[in-house]
């Protein structure tokens, strides 16, 4: 394989995209081909298929800002089905998209070495115990990732994490997307979900939101949970160094739909910048989003 030296793409998967077979089938050939021009990295979560597997179980679901509480029984479940159900289909489906593709966790190679986020302060102001949840550290760049986009994988990677005592930690899919664009100063990180991007209170699609506009969103509680989760991971790739940031649709997967487009959205969605140069406009009822 020829190495590849350009800084990679990291695409953010919803977990929703990834349950039904024809559109895994679509989506893998959409990243192949992104893999064939650029390094690539996907990061995907899995939130419904976990929510599923805990109400089969009898277990409650509790979340805040869009991050689960994560108890015993409730990391059990994360881990088996991101770790195990989700990462493998992914990967095979990538293999069969003719993509090499590696699966792995956060836990692999030390590529996320978390803390344990102890005390969440909400978007309410309140203070909550997330349990078993995770906050990446670090500023190098993973060896791990590096190693492999130079021999042309593509890593992927589901949302968990360990900390330096070798507890396995449960960690928001956006969250770890958007600090694996920082470190590795990414050209371009994308979220791709279920929806059209950040949505006004007529559910249109914002364009662009800038720092002013996210702290208007969040502060005023106008993004919902997942949302909240997306704009802070947005925030942190670019304050690290990742170049161009998107939230886009991910749900009509078609070959060519993360052609590379700096700037702006590569699909229907928005774009989300460094800057304070444009707001969007929005009633209180505000911008939505899915879950992780």
């Amino acid at each position: 394989m020829t190495p590849r030296r350009r800084p990679p793409t990291v695409i953010k998967l919803g977990g929703e995209l990834l349950e039904e077979p024809a559109r895994l089938r679509r989506l893998a050939g959409a990243l192949a081909g992104v893999a064939e021009l650029e390094p690539l990295v996907v990061v995907h979560g899995g939130g419904r298929e976990v929510d599923a597997e805990m109400a089969r179980l009898g277990i409650p679901k509790r979340a805040v800002d869009g991050l689960r509480i994560t108890d015993g029984p409730t990391l059990d479940v994360v881990t088996g089905v991101l770790a195990g159900r989700v990462n493998t289909r992914l990967v095979a489906a990538l293999g069969a998209a003719g993509t090499s593709a590696v699966g792995l966790t956060g836990a692999d190679g030390g590529l996320a070495r978390v803390r344990r986020e102890r005390r969440y302060r909400a978007a309410n102001g309140t203070e909550v115990d997330l349990g078993f949840v995770g906050r990446p550290i670090g500023a190098d760049p993973p060896a791990l990732l590096t190693d492999l986009l130079k021999t042309g994988h593509v890593p992927v990677v589901a949302s968990l994490g360990a900390g330096t005592g070798g507890q396995v930690f449960n960690v928001n899919a956006d969250t770890l997307a958007g600090f694996l664009a920082a470190r590795l100063r990414a050209r371009r990180l994308i979220i791709a979900g279920g929806t059209a991007g950040v949505l006004d209170a007529n559910g249109r699609t914002i364009p662009m939101v800038d720092d002013r506009a996210i702290d208007a969103l969040i502060g005023g509680g106008q993004a919902s949970a997942g949302m909240v989760a997306k704009l802070l991971a947005c925030r942190a790739a670019l304050a690290g160094g990742a170049v161009a940031v998107t939230i886009v649709d991910g749900r009509k997967a078609r070959r060519g739909m993360f052609d590379d487009a700096p700037g702006r959205a590569v699909a229907a969605g928005t774009t989300v910048t460094a800057g304070t140069r444009q707001r969007p406009r929005m009633s209180r009822t505000g911008a939505r989003g899915e879950r992780r």
